[in-house]
């Protein structure tokens, strides 16, 4: 067989060479036919009966997650349990057998299709992803109602002659990751999933080497074919040359001992070789990620992604979590910092996330109703979440950042609700913070240019990479369309970039950039040079970033990011950023 490569999306870093080993689908194109009234009942009990197989199943995966597991782990498998018991997936199925007399599996997938059409309306990444969680709880009801299964081959006693599979798949669901944790698998590859699914989540938590989104893959790869998984570009190499094998292991075991050196510097203070102190802080998505940030060495969490609390409740009449159940969350976070400072962002959903069926979506949800805008559209939930968020500054250090502004009055507005907020807990005899730092995201171009308005009102800065190159380049990220188009070194970006650090930095206010570019090696020198002295990234990144500030003098890379910024061709600034971190 002729070797071939494939093109995906890199979740989790590393090499990985081995087997593969196929993992069929349940297939979502189950059979369709209608049933007899008499069969009703049977098909709603045979629905049932599975739901009820697949909560024994993700009970006991949670259940036998060993103590030493990243706690996100067992939170992941939490998620699944919520979906399975929200009344719009399997009640919604069984009103369907009940109304339209589908069998159970049509039934099934006909709902789960209503809900995956409202979930590929939402603008925001990370949530639009949970539609994942979703399907992956729907093909494990399939498997269960069709009789297929997850397998992974039996491990012999020594381990030796499995020890290198590397797992071919549509899909992937966290649960059967979590199921696989005692087989020796080395990496996985599906073709769904994207930069911030649970199982891309789980795979940097397991530190196991991933690449997803590989549209065809488990159709092209055949069982038993040899793989090479290369984590860091999300490329996979199949049936691969014996020269090009040996120069992979040899890869793979030079990163080996790069990681195991890097676990030395944990402790580490992040000062460059001129002494000049950098702050390393990390993005979560949970309050149980603060585990493996503070196993970082995660100076404090510079990202709280609010939205997962959101993030289970996926019908149209979702209830909103309540002030007590957010507050709950918060201050678990930040007791779980111990004293670290803890950046909770406020709600970035929009009203391209339908509150009900029938309610109209935005046309361009991207340039919407979405996260600032939504909240003061919204003033209650965004009252609601500013009182917890504000109790839990009584048990550490909390800061406020709120996302997408772009104009002043929405400045002032914001900083009304929270003055009011803050009035009705002080009324209420309830404690919390009465310095709370507040803080603005500058992730649209007009804030980034008109920077003086938001230094006036605000406390802090946090520059959101992801949406910043998005709306200065004009296009969406996750358009497989346009998405070779999304360039981090456009000299338009990099102006943005510069000019909100050197300004914060002149006025004396604290900016931080808590996009994909400050967890990149690529881009850090980039960043210091520009003057940056707060990254935030995923707690797996930063010993990496660590690593390259450790090494980094601060005079040398401000003349050589100088001359960068002069430049406008980005063949040129591309070779320039490499070269400047081949010679620091």
């Amino acid at each position: 067989m002729a070797s071939f490569t494939l093109h995906g999306i890199p979740v989790s870093r590393g090499i990985a060479i081995g087997r593969s080993h196929l993992l069929a689908p349940a297939a979502m194109d189950v059979k369709h036919y209608l049933i007899g009234e008499t069969e009703v009942e049977a098909e709603v009990q045979r629905l049932q009966n599975a739901v009820a197989k697949v909560r024994t199943e993700l009970q006991t995966i949670r259940s036998d997650l060993p103590k030493e597991s990243p706690p996100e782990l067992g939170a992941f498998v939490d998620v699944h349990l919520l979906i399975l018991s929200d009344p719009m997936l399997a009640e919604m199925s069984l009103d369907i057998i009940r109304n339209r007399h589908y069998n159970a599996e049509w039934a099934l997938v006909t709902q789960i299709d209503e809900l995956s059409a409202q979930f590929d309306e939402i603008e925001d990444t990370y949530l639009r992803e949970r539609k994942m969680d979703v399907l992956q709880v729907g093909e494990r009801l399939l498997k269960v109602l069709t009789g297929t299964a997850t397998r992974l081959p039996e491990v012999d006693s020594d381990g030796a002659s499995f020890a290198n599979i590397v797992v071919v798949a549509y899909d992937i669901s966290p649960a059967d990751m979590l199921q696989f944790r005692d087989r020796a698998f080395a990496g996985f590859v599906t073709d769904l999933g994207g930069q911030n699914s649970h199982t891309a989540i789980v795979a940097r938590s397991l530190d196991i080497p991933a690449a997803v989104g590989m549209n065809h893959a488990s159709k092209l790869i055949k069982q038993d074919d040899w793989i090479i998984i290369d984590g860091d570009a999300g490329v996979v190499i199949v049936d691969p040359a014996p020269m090009i094998l040996k120069q992979y292991r040899e890869l793979q075991a030079h990163q080996l001992r790069a990681r195991r050196k890097l676990g030395k510097i944990k402790k580490t203070r992040a000062v460059t070789l001129d002494g000049t102190e950098i702050s390393l802080l990390a993005n979560i998505e949970l309050p149980s990620d603060c585990a493996s940030a503070m196993e970082s060495g995660a100076n404090g969490v510079g990202l709280f992604r609010s939205e997962f609390l959101f993030m289970g409740r996926i019908g149209p009449q979702h209830e909103l979590p309540t002030e007590d159940e957010q507050f709950e969350s918060y201050r678990q976070a930040v007791v779980a910092m111990k004293g670290r400072p803890v950046t909770i962002r406020t709600l970035d959903v929009g009203a391209d996330k339908p509150l009900s069926a029938e309610e109209q979506t935005a046309l361009n949800p991207a340039l919407g109703l979405r996260a600032i805008r939504y909240c003061l559209a919204e003033p209650q939930l965004f009252l609601t979440q500013l009182r917890a968020i504000l109790r839990a500054s009584a048990f550490g250090t909390v800061k406020l950042l709120i996302p997408m502004l772009a104009h002043a009055f929405e400045i002032d507005q914001t900083l009304a609700i929270i003055e009011q907020a803050k009035q009705q807990l002080r009324d209420e005899g309830i404690g919390f913070d009465e310095s709370i730092k507040i803080g603005a995201m500058i992730e649209i171009p007009a804030a980034a240019l008109a920077l003086p308005m938001f230094i006036k009102r605000m406390d802090f800065l946090s520059i959101g990479t992801n949406d910043l190159i998005q709306y200065t380049l004009a296009i969406d990220r996750v358009d497989h369309e346009v998405a070779h188009l999304y360039n981090p070194l456009h000299p338009a970006v990099l102006f943005l970039l510069s000019t909100v650090i050197a300004m914060g930095r002149k006025a004396g206010i604290p900016v931080s950039v808590c996009g994909e570019m400050a967890g990149d090696v690529k881009f850090t020198r980039l960043l210091l040079g520009m003057g940056l002295l707060e990254f935030s990234m995923h707690p797996a990144q930063l010993l990496a970033v660590k690593q390259e500030i450790l090494n980094s003098d601060l005079d040398d890379l401000t003349l050589q990011t100088k001359k960068i910024l002069r430049s406008t061709e980005p063949s040129a600034i591309a070779a320039a950023v490499s070269q400047m971190r081949a010679t620091a």
